[in-house]
């Protein structure tokens, strides 16, 4: 994986940068704050974030909340507190996992894994979302297109659809078009 780490300590940087390029992870970034983890996650493009809690400019837990509102990378919080208000706080900002420092090796790749597959499913349940609004949005307009035609031309509404579909066959446009245009027709007549 291309991992992206942020930590206001150089020695913990180091230290993780050893454990993940032992573990055959590629290190793509190093940030020393929250607005430089956002900025190098906007540009690199990681496959997950490794973040500290407590940077200075502004925290892991509010970067996080942006590379997440953002859908840049899945993030995985560090801390050396396992503080109840702390966990609750990360859980709201949308971070795929919680590591207590120091961090053991054993624990940090199936961590970003875990958060790497998390994340691969979020992206893939927007984008059905996403069709699934776009397929209700047609068929609100092919309901629409067909119901104008019926009452135009006193036809079916199959007579009413074939006649859109050969329409958006001959004109090699979407049906979702077609419809959109007698729509429009329709509007200004």
């Amino acid at each position: 994986m291309r991992i992206l780490i942020g930590d206001d300590e150089s020695l913990i940087r180091m230290d993780l940068r050893d454990i993940l390029e032992s573990e055959q992870h590629e290190v793509v970034g190093e940030a020393s704050n929250g607005v430089e983890a956002i900025t190098m996650c906007k540009e690199l493009k990681p496959d997950a974030v490794l973040m500290d809690v407590k940077m200075p400019e502004l925290d892991g837990i509010e970067a996080a909340r942006q590379i997440g509102f953002n859908h840049l990378a899945p993030v995985v919080l560090l801390t050396s507190y396992s503080q109840q208000d702390l966990v609750t706080k990360a859980r709201e900002s949308g971070v795929y996992g919680y590591l207590i420092k120091p961090v053991r090796e054993e624990q940090l790749t199936p961590t970003l894994e875990m958060a790497r597959g998390r994340f691969l499913d979020d992206v893939e349940s927007r984008q059905q979302m996403a069709d699934l609004e776009k397929t209700l949005e047609e068929r609100k307009l092919i309901q629409k297109a067909t119901g104008i035609l019926m009452d135009l031309y006193k036809i079916t509404e199959d007579e009413a659809y074939n006649r859109i579909r050969q329409l958006s066959m001959k004109k090699r446009d979407s049906i979702a078009s077609i419809c959109k245009l007698i729509i429009q027709q329709a509007a200004s007549n």
